[in-house]
C-alpha cells in the first residue's frame, strides 16, 4: 500500500479546491509553436543551426521533451477537437503522430519513463484530477503511478523508482515519490513549474520562487534530500534545460542565454531569434547528444 507522509499532509490539503487552477497554467502562453533547431556546444558559445517551426498551425503545441535515444521529440498538442494529447515527432521523417486518444480526458507533459517502452504524462481525468500516469507506447492500459497525490502539474525522473513533481497549492510545493516504496514526501514549497535531472546524476533540479522576487535554480540530491542554490535565472524567467556538459541555457523575449555553473554563474546571450520570428520564448528541451534543441515559442 502506498503511504504518504505525515509531513505532506499540511501541504496538500485543500488541492482538491485548486484543481481548477492548474487548467490555466497550459494555456496562459496563448498559441505557443514548437521549434528546432540543430545545436553546437563544442565551442565556448553553443551555437545554432537553421530554426524551423515544427508544429506550424494555429493552437497550443507545448513542452517538448526528447526521447531516450534522441530519435524522437514528443510534445503536447491541442487540436480541432480541442483535447490536449501527446504527439510524436520523428526526427527522421519529419513525421508527427498521435500517441494519446483519450477524449474526454487529456495529457501533458509527456517524458519517456527510465528504461523506455512507456511515457508518464500528467493526465486531467474525467473528475479534473491531475494525476501523474504511466502509458505503454505499445498500447494496452496505462496507470496511475502515484494514487493518492494529486492536483500534479510536471514532473521529472531522478531514477527508475523516483521522480520529482510540482503539486498544485497555496504555495505550490516540490514532491518527491518512490515507487519502490509507495512514500510520498514533501522537500520544499513555493516552487516553478521547470523540473529536470541534472545530466550524469540522480540529482534534480527545480525552481525556487521563495528569494525575493527571484527565481533561482536549485539542486535536490534525492538521497539526503540535500537543496543548493545553483544560480539566479534571468529576469522574467521561468524555464531553462540543462545542456550535456552541465551548462544552464534559458530564453528570454527572443534570446537565448547560457550560464556556465564552473565560472562566474553569470548568463550570456549566446542567439537572438528576432529575425527568426521568435518572441516570448519559455520552455526548452535539449536532445541527449546535445545536438538538437526544441525551442517553445510564440510565432510573431
Amino acid at each position: 500500500m502506498r503511504t504518504v507522509r505525515k509531513s505532506s499532509h499540511a501541504a496538500f490539503a485543500g488541492a482538491i479546491a485548486l484543481i481548477a487552477a492548474a487548467l490555466p497554467m497550459y494555456a496562459q502562453q496563448g498559441q505557443p509553436d514548437v521549434f528546432l533547431a540543430p545545436l553546437s556546444i563544442t565551442g565556448a558559445a553553443p551555437t545554432l543551426g537553421k530554426v524551423r517551426n515544427v508544429t506550424s498551425r494555429p493552437g497550443y503545441d507545448n513542452q517538448p521533451a526528447f526521447s531516450a535515444d534522441g530519435r524522437s521529440l514528443y510534445y503536447t498538442s491541442t487540436r480541432e477537437d480541442a483535447q490536449a494529447d501527446i504527439y510524436r515527432l520523428d526526427l527522421a521523417s519529419d513525421q508527427s503522430e498521435r500517441v494519446t486518444k483519450t477524449a474526454p480526458e487529456s495529457e501533458y507533459s509527456a517524458v519517456e519513463v527510465p528504461g523506455g517502452g512507456a511515457i508518464s504524462v500528467i493526465r486531467v481525468e474525467r473528475d479534473s484530477t491531475q494525476r501523474l500516469w504511466r502509458l505503454p507506447l505499445t498500447g494496452g492500459e496505462g496507470r496511475v503511478l502515484f494514487p493518492t497525490l494529486k492536483p500534479v502539474g510536471y514532473h521529472a525522473w531522478a531514477d527508475a523508482d523516483r521522480a520529482v513533481m510540482f503539486v498544485l497549492g497555496n504555495p505550490n510545493a516540490l514532491a518527491l515519490g518512490n515507487l519502490a516504496t509507495g512514500t510520498i514526501d514533501t522537500i520544499v514549497a513555493n516552487v516553478g513549474r521547470s523540473l529536470h535531472r541534472i545530466p550524469g546524476s540522480t540529482r534534480v533540479s527545480f525552481v525556487s520562487k521563495a528569494y525575493e522576487s527571484a527565481a533561482w535554480v536549485m539542486s535536490l540530491d534525492v538521497d539526503t534530500r540535500d537543496v543548493k542554490p545553483l544560480t539566479k535565472l534571468p529576469a522574467g524567467t521561468e524555464d531553462y534545460a540543462w545542456l550535456p556538459d552541465g551548462r544552464l541555457i534559458a530564453g528570454s523575449g527572443s534570446q537565448l542565454l547560457v550560464c556556465d555553473l564552473t565560472r562566474q554563474a553569470q548568463w550570456t546571450p549566446v542567439a537572438d531569434l528576432a529575425a527568426d520570428g521568435l518572441t516570448a520564448i519559455s520552455r526548452l528541451a535539449v536532445s541527449p547528444a546535445g545536438d538538437r534543441l526544441a525551442i517553445v515559442a510564440i510565432p510573431r
